[in-house]
């Protein structure tokens, strides 16, 4: 049987948002502005997260963000991570600051992600920024929540008044993307790892994200009819990605729905430059 849902592409919309930074970069140098700039602090040799750092450093080559790599060995210890982050803080050519998660285990993360200025914290990390997100008036939408709310907006999909579920709870992506929905007025059941029947509660939702990174989570007969699925789900399985609802099953029943990869994904580094061009502009030393 052939799949009904409509895709949510998140790659062509995510591009269209790179295009518009881009011209406000252009804009701001033609009029003697210095170029916004990114700091990407990767520590140790995790392939995904070289990849994902790559990533990062070539959306800031295309949109024209400078982008600057401080990389550092797995040895490295939690105070001399800090004193580095304590730099980058200093700096006033330096606007946004992302240090690419996992750190490696011997490393105090809570305390590596509390040191990042909040006026820096383009992820939105920072317990001060987290809060605000919490409290309704966010400096920083965290990246991945937002991308998924532009995403739902770009298609012009309700949020006002749906049943939203949110599979996961992370302090990255669950809770604060039940905040975002919140905020538009959905009435939200987050669900997790010690939900019993899961089912019962995405058969009720208009809108069901998951983030938990657990394959075939979801599947079509867990969904009503025209529900709208956002996938944040990243899997790994023989070789290929998957995110965590069984798309060809959800497809049949869905009225839209994030393919993966090319849906979340490219939404989530869209929204990192957006973030660093606010914290660009929130910044009091934008000239040369």
């Amino acid at each position: 049987m052939a799949t009904t849902a409509a895709p949510l592409d998140g790659k062509t919309l995510s591009l269209k948002i790179k295009e518009k930074i881009k011209t406000e970069v252009e804009t701001l140098v033609l009029s003697g502005r210095r170029r916004p700039k990114l700091a990407v602090v990767l520590v140790g040799e995790n392939p995904a997260s070289k990849i994902y750092v790559k990533n990062k450093v070539a959306d800031c080559l295309q949109t024209g963000i400078e982008s600057r790599e401080v990389i550092f060995p797995e040895t490295i210890d939690t105070p001399t991570l800090l004193a580095a982050i304590t730099k980058l803080n200093a700096d006033e050519n330096v606007d946004g600051i992302l240090v690419q998660l996992p750190l490696p285990a011997h490393i105090r993360e809570k305390a590596i992600l509390s040191a990042v200025s909040p006026s820096k914290d383009v992820d939105s990390f920072h317990p001060e920024n987290a809060g605000k997100v919490f409290a309704g008036s966010p400096v920083f939408s965290p990246c991945t929540p937002a991308g998924i709310i532009a995403l739902l907006d770009e298609y012009q999909i309700p949020i006002a008044g749906k049943n939203c579920v949110v599979a996961g709870r992370s302090n990255i992506v669950g809770k604060p993307m039940a905040m975002l929905l919140l905020a538009r007025d959905a009435t939200v059941t987050i669900c997790h790892s010690k939900t019993i029947d899961l089912a019962f509660h995405t058969k009720n939702a208009d809108i069901v994200v998951s983030a938990v990174g657990k394959l075939n989570l979801i599947d079509g007969s867990m969904l009503k009819p025209g529900a709208v699925i956002v996938d944040v789900g990243m899997n790994r399985f023989e070789g290929k990605l998957y995110g965590d609802c069984n798309f060809e099953s959800c497809a049949k029943v869905a009225s839209y729905i994030t393919p993966v990869p090319g849906g979340v994904g490219p939404m989530t580094r869209a929204m990192l430059l957006k973030n660093t061009m606010k914290a660009y502009y929130n910044s009091k030393n934008k000239q040369n």
